[in-house]
């Protein structure tokens, strides 16, 4: 009978096998991206990541007979517990091979790491919390995830199934292209609720960042609070990831709306630079760079976004104002080489933002699962 053991990530080198493992376990998966090496060991880092600062973690590798075959993430998120007032705990980053008891050994894992902390249920997939990846392929895969969406082979439907793990949570992703474009009777539409609330949009200053961060920090914390699985964001968390995205947005997909000067809401819409990701195989360096640089700025080959967030403060709510904001992306896109977008992810309990989403001419194309398990 194999031996499995499941061993803790302490080392470096540890770490980058952690982080390397799931590139060689879907070598042969002609749809997963590589994560960037350099990124991930900063995502990771209990040091550089200001997640931490509020949240611990464990990381795992399960070997089998002395090979690498799995790996996974324990994490306790005392910002999560202390607004949902729950003791909850996650798991995330789980790979492995097509194993019941290669999943059962490291689910046991994850599940020791957060019971010793008190908790009481476990939940995931989530790398770390909603405000980062979330969520388990279960329909589409028939094409390549969009930039910072997951992707898992299909046997993994099965294996949570068996690992005792309950549906929670379904989260949508919506393809719109340029087939969809808007009727005369939604444009308006969207002409009449612009008058109507006398909302006013326009593309984010990067000359002012810090001033423009902070309005768009304070409209995500008030818009998101109701929804499920919220965790608001602390400042050091904002800034840490506004640095990473500000050399790789584009103003014209970055959108504040304004009513009577009061910021009402805003759109981050990014260019799908996984459509260079995967050209570069997860390496930065030596070459990496090059390639990346070649294929933006040169080759231009990235003729999709991903709408990754939107908010509307709660008052100017079911005013019509995320369908403005859509609309307006929807316009620039194509301005600027954009011909197709994603819409992710959407709570499939988010009824506004799915109807915002079907008017504008989307369909779902692919969906993820949230699980829960409760721990005895």
């Amino acid at each position: 009978m194999s031996r499995i053991e499941i061993k803790e990530v302490i080392s470096r080198g540890d770490l980058i096998k952690f982080i390397k493992l799931p590139k060689d376990l879907y070598k042969s998966e002609k749809f997963y991206i590589p994560y960037l090496i350099s990124d991930r060991k900063k995502f990771l880092s209990r040091n550089e990541n200001p997640f931490f600062k509020h949240a611990r973690a464990a990381y795992y590798l399960a070997y089998r007979d002395g090979r690498l075959v799995g790996r996974i993430a324990g994490c306790v998120n005392d910002l999560h517990n202390e607004f949902h007032n729950e003791k909850t705990g996650f798991f995330g980053f789980l790979d492995c091979i097509d194993d019941i008891e290669v999943g059962r050994a490291l689910l046991a894992a994850a599940e020791n790491f957060v019971r010793a902390e008190k908790m009481e249920i476990i939940r995931g997939p989530m790398n770390f919390s909603t405000n980062d990846e979330i969520g388990l392929l279960v329909e589409g895969f028939d094409s390549y995830p969009v930039f910072m969406m997951t992707y898992n082979p299909p046997y993994y439907i099965d294996l949570y199934d068996k690992l005792g793990l309950k549906k929670v949570e379904d989260v949508f992703a919506y393809y719109i292209d340029e087939k969809s474009r808007p009727s005369e009777r939604l444009i308006n539409i969207v002409e009449k609720v612009r008058a109507r609330s006398r909302v006013k949009t326009r593309k984010i200053n990067l000359d002012d960042f810090e001033r423009e961060l902070e309005i768009v920090r304070k409209i995500y914390n008030d818009a998101w609070s109701s929804n499920w699985g919220f965790v608001p964001m602390t400042p050091e968390e904002f800034q840490h990831t506004a640095n990473d995205f500000k050399r790789l947005v584009e103003p014209e997909l970055v959108l504040l709306a304004f009513i009577d000067d009061e910021p009402a809401g805003f759109s981050l819409a990014m260019p799908d630079y996984n459509q260079v990701f995967r050209k570069m195989n997860g390496r930065l360096f030596p070459t990496g760079l090059l390639k990346f640089i070649y294929y933006t700025k040169f080759r231009r080959i990235i003729n999709g976004a991903r709408i990754i967030t939107m908010g509307i403060v709660h008052k100017y709510q079911k005013m019509g104002l995320d369908m403005i904001l859509c609309y307006d992306t929807f316009i620039n896109g194509p301005r600027i080489g954009y011909w197709w977008g994603e819409m992710s992810w959407i709570l499939e309990s988010n009824v506004l933002m799915n109807k915002a989403a079907e008017t504008l001419g989307g369909h779902v194309y692919k969906k993820y699962r949230i699980f829960d398990k409760r721990l005895s």
